[in-house]
């Protein structure tokens, strides 16, 4: 059996993967997959806590929720970048200036 403890250092070096790929790259969809890499990674980390205590699933309840929310940013960050390259023909974030005036 393995411990709650590596299952949440492993946790802990996808969200910190996840937070250097978000403030790195310059690509939309890069960082829109290291979003993801961060919330699975909280997925993970509440899988484990839930492990640890199995009286309830509310850590197994948790993490279905955040799956059905990542769902939802996806369809919404995809279509963000889909208007955003249909009008500056790149989706580059430091191109993404249309809010400016």
């Amino acid at each position: 059996m393995i411990p709650v403890d590596y299952y949440i250092a492993l946790s802990a070096v996808l969200f910190t993967i996840g937070g250097v790929g978000f403030l790195v790259r310059r690509n939309v969809l890069s960082t829109l997959l290291s979003i993801e890499l961060m919330l699975n990674a909280v997925n993970v980390a509440f899988v484990a806590f839930n492990r640890a205590a199995t009286a309830n699933h509310t850590g197994q309840l948790f993490a279905f929720f955040l799956i059905a929310a990542e769902a939802a940013e996806v369809a919404v960050g995809l279509a963000i970048v889909i208007s955003l390259f249909r009008l500056k023909r790149s989706v580059r974030t430091d191109e993404a200036d249309l809010l400016r005036n």
